[in-house]
């Protein structure tokens, strides 16, 4: 990858691209990019320039020599190199003196200080690398460390790091410091800093057309009509799912089996065919959240005359009757099952169960009589 190419990489980054349209912008591999910005941990590393023209030049400090041989005080000499005199008394001093000041030595001196990145300190210092290394395995945060050491080890001045140091001998590649295998110690777990800010949308996964919950009618929200209801999918192993549908007025439950998976058709033909069983009066909305499963609702909405409303993002509250029957289901299946191996009827089993149950929001009356009663008075 070019240099310009790495720059460009940088700039996305820490603008807040994710890596893969980071990696179409600049026609490299994902891998390519996530290599490059994880060989730094995510941090941009300092590109070498050239020599800054606030550093002393070999040919002024040859005129320092000549001036300290022939007796030129530090001000005279700093005067003819329109220099500070601080700069030309520091770099006399760094530098042995006037005794043993030799302009070569001098240069290479300065370039050798110049150097970066500089030996960590956790690799330069045995003992303050294995008390930290201590510290994190017992899953203490760099912050922590670094607020710890001074009280534990007072007296000691080679016993100090900051967290930020910690963090890089995690994050960069080849420092040589701590172990790369601890970043998993770390709340996040990950080997890669973050950029600052917020993030910006991918275009990945964004579902066109969605009508907000805010453009619900006032009907839906004080549970008055019933007929709309809440979904959400029920996750297991192997990329199964289930569907759930809960009545906002009732609390009924109605369970969807997804033989074909939990992508946008497989979820809106088998969410079609369940809900086209109710009578008209009694499938009005369904409220659910921005998964990509529903990605076809305009479709859906047209096939089934169903209205489709979507919460914001990240806020599961919008559709609490669902979430918490989805509480109620994790009896039954339990995070991590095969659900792959239910039918239908299995499915319709588990539902009758937990609609029979009376519920205090009703009253003392289950949904399932709360249901009759609604498709009573449809009728």
């Amino acid at each position: 990858m070019s240099a310009a190419e790495q720059a460009e990489v940088w700039d996305r980054y820490e603008a807040g691209e994710y890596m893969r349209p980071i990696a179409r912008a600049v026609g490299r591999s994902q891998a390519s990019v996530r290599n490059l910005i994880a060989k730094t941990g995510g941090v941009r590393p300092v590109v070498p320039t050239e020599w800054s023209e606030a550093r002393l030049l070999l040919a002024e400090r040859e005129e320092i020599s000549r001036g300290i041989a022939g007796g030129i005080s530090a001000r005279e000499i700093a005067a003819a190199l329109d220099r500070s005199p601080s700069t030309i008394s520091r770099e006399i001093a760094a530098n042995g003196g006037r005794a043993r000041y030799r302009c070569c030595e001098a240069e290479a001196s300065a370039r050798l200080r110049a150097r970066r990145p500089k030996p960590a300190k956790l690799a330069r210092c045995r003992k303050l690398r294995t008390v930290v290394e201590a510290k994190l395995e017992k899953r203490w945060s760099p912050q922590q460390i670094a607020d710890w050491l001074p009280e534990a080890f007072p007296d000691d001045p080679e016993m100090r790091v900051s967290h930020e140091t910690i963090y890089m001998s995690l994050f960069v590649q080849g420092r040589g410091a701590l172990r790369h295998e601890l970043f998993r110690c770390l709340r996040q777990g990950q080997a890669i800093r973050r950029p600052k800010g917020t993030r910006l949308p991918t275009g990945k996964g964004v579902i066109n057309d969605m009508v907000m919950i805010s453009e619900r009618p006032a009907e839906v929200e004080d549970r008055a009509v019933p007929g709309h209801w809440e979904g959400d999918l029920i996750l297991g192993t192997g990329q199964r799912a289930i569907g759930t549908l809960v009545e906002r007025s009732t609390r009924y439950v109605m369970l969807v089996r997804l033989p074909d998976g939990h992508g946008a058709p497989a979820v809106r033909k088998a969410l079609t065919k369940r809900i086209t069983t109710l009578p008209t009066e009694l499938r009005r909305s369904i409220t659910w959240d921005q998964g990509k499963e529903l990605a076809e609702h305009v479709r859906f909405t047209v096939d089934t005359g169903v209205k489709i409303y979507f919460c914001d993002p990240r806020s599961p509250w919008q559709r609490g009757s669902n979430e918490n029957t989805n509480g109620l289901l994790r009896q039954y299946f339990p995070k991590g099952t095969e659900l792959s191996g239910f039918s239908q009827a299995q499915l319709n089993v588990v539902a009758r169960e937990l609609n029979g149950r009376p519920r205090r929001t009703l009253g003392g009356v289950t949904p399932s009589e709360a249901f009759a009663e609604a498709v009573a008075s449809t009728g």
